[in-house]
């Protein structure tokens, strides 16, 4: 069923009711904590994440959602706690190969085309040519890049910047998708096009782990986790944590949910 999201507009399915393979975990998380000196940036978070879901990590700036991506991407080791990825303790090189990551921060080569960014990213994850070249034009059009495929990425804005950094992110079709803030500079219509792109691959079994501070958009996730400093405060469905905290919203059921966890 298609629908108008009330709140942000958005154009999509009612993803909460997908249903997705609950007897495949993909990603377990256990006690996982992060400190940097003294400060603890992420604390004995527990998770486990299923096949075919689009999970949503919600919460403010400095909430540890970034923290926990470059974790289970292998880019910062845990201070405590494991993780493991489609069975396997983390870290483990072999296992990435299923994995796309898109960071908050755009990590593309500036100095090269969007072609020679498609590509690089593409023969990384050892693409033969023929699929390269087809999945090349298929993530140019889906990030609406085709008139720009020759030109240098150092002459394009910031959000265009951001759609090329999702496409290379996308382009191996990987198992597992994590997406740091995917939506920060994207236009209304392409937000609504990316979420509807996120939702045909969790219906192809690919499980989509997201990151935001946008609460509206996680209407459109199967299950979301509020974190609050480094902390997972609540997590369900986004009907679910709406009716428990008799909100209309999920901005006002973390608003609710924080003013529990404080008393």
């Amino acid at each position: 069923m298609k629908v108008t999201c009330p709140s942000c507009g958005l154009v999509g399915k009612v993803t909460f009711e997908h249903v997705y393979d609950a007897s495949t975990k993909v990603v377990k998380i256990r006690n996982l904590t992060k400190t940097f000196g003294r400060f603890t940036a992420v604390e004995a978070l527990n998770l486990t994440i299923f096949k075919g879901e689009i999970y949503g990590l919600l919460g403010p700036n400095g909430s540890g959602k970034s923290t926990i991506i470059k974790m289970l991407c292998g880019l910062l080791r845990p201070s405590k706690g494991s993780a493991e990825i489609f069975g396997q303790q983390l870290p483990c090189k072999p296992m990435m190969q299923k994995v796309g990551y898109m960071p908050q921060d755009t990590a593309i080569y500036l100095e090269n085309t969007v072609h020679e960014n498609l590509q690089f990213f593409g023969g990384v994850y050892g693409l033969p040519k023929d699929i390269l070249e087809k999945k090349e034009q298929e993530m140019l059009r889906f990030v609406n890049l085709q008139d720009w495929r020759d030109s240098l990425v150092s002459t394009l804005s910031g959000g265009m910047r951001h759609r090329l950094s999702l496409a290379c992110a996308l382009i191996h079709e990987p198992s597992l998708v994590f997406l740091d803030e995917p939506t920060v500079g994207v236009d209304p219509e392409l937000r609504a096009l990316f979420w509807g792109y996120f939702e045909s691959l969790a219906e192809k079994g690919v499980t989509v782990i997201i990151t935001t501070h946008y609460m509206d958009e996680a209407d459109h996730c199967s299950r979301v986790g509020l974190l609050r400093k480094g902390r997972l405060i609540a997590e369900g469905r986004p009907t679910d944590l709406k009716q428990q905290t008799q909100t209309q919203s999920l901005e006002q059921a973390f608003l609710s949910l924080t003013r529990g966890n404080e008393t």
